[in-house]
């Protein structure tokens, strides 16, 4: 039996993606919890989030989260990071007005159109860009991972944000994605990966990295 731990802290599609994992077959054994020591008994964890960093980050400190995700890396144990749960795993973020991460990655996450100093976000013909960025788009591979085992590179996935990971370390880099400029959608670390798409909602490619998630033993 494989089982899988899915970080229940209040922020995520939890059971999006627990019914995601459950459909890869009847060996798959998935349990949505905040009990640290069913967590870091599971023989792999996906740490999910969606919404507000500020909030998420209050939940995830308050139900010792964060010391979660540190005992399960440092025992390389397999860790997917999906969304905003990627998100935290930064030293910090601009959203609502500067939030103090994680800081298990180096690097912060920024608004799309920040740069710009008045929030418009441009594609090359300087059409302007919606934000958040939402719906599919194209992931290319910057390194070879197992997660990324019988998925062609530019595959699409599904996307929805309005914050994008910079990371300070290039080598973290695993994906990048092209809107408006070119971001960070996967970062590699020991035995963590994490992505800023929702793989439970991007169909075949998506089906085939939690596939892939399931068989990793932690190592690139």
């Amino acid at each position: 039996m494989n089982n899988v731990a899915v970080i229940d802290y209040g922020m995520g599609n939890l059971h999006s993606v627990s019914k995601a994992m459950e459909s890869l077959g009847d060996d798959v054994r998935v349990e949505i919890t905040s009990d640290a020591s069913r967590i870091l008994a599971a023989d792999r964890i996906i740490f999910p989030g969606v919404g507000a960093i500020r909030d998420c980050m209050a939940e995830i400190r308050r139900l010792g989260v964060d010391a979660i995700v540190s005992q399960a890396l440092a025992a390389s144990k397999p860790v997917l990071a999906i969304c905003v749960g990627m998100q935290a795993l930064m030293e910090s973020s601009e959203e609502n007005g500067h939030v103090e991460c994680l800081g298990l990655l180096p690097g912060t996450v920024k608004r799309f159109g920040g740069e710009t100093g008045n929030g418009v976000l441009l594609d090359v013909d300087g059409k302007r860009l919606k934000v958040p960025h939402m719906g599919w788009n194209q992931v290319q591979q910057r390194q070879a991972h197992p997660l990324w085992q019988g998925i062609e590179d530019n595959s699409r996935f599904y996307f929805v944000h309005s914050y994008f990971v910079a990371p300070t370390d290039a080598s973290l880099c695993a994906a990048t994605t092209d809107y408006g400029h070119t971001f960070a959608s996967a970062l590699s670390k020991g035995s963590l990966f994490a992505v800023q798409f929702h793989p439970e909602k991007s169909q075949h490619s998506g089906l085939q990295l939690l596939r892939n998630f399931l068989a990793w033993d932690g190592r690139a």
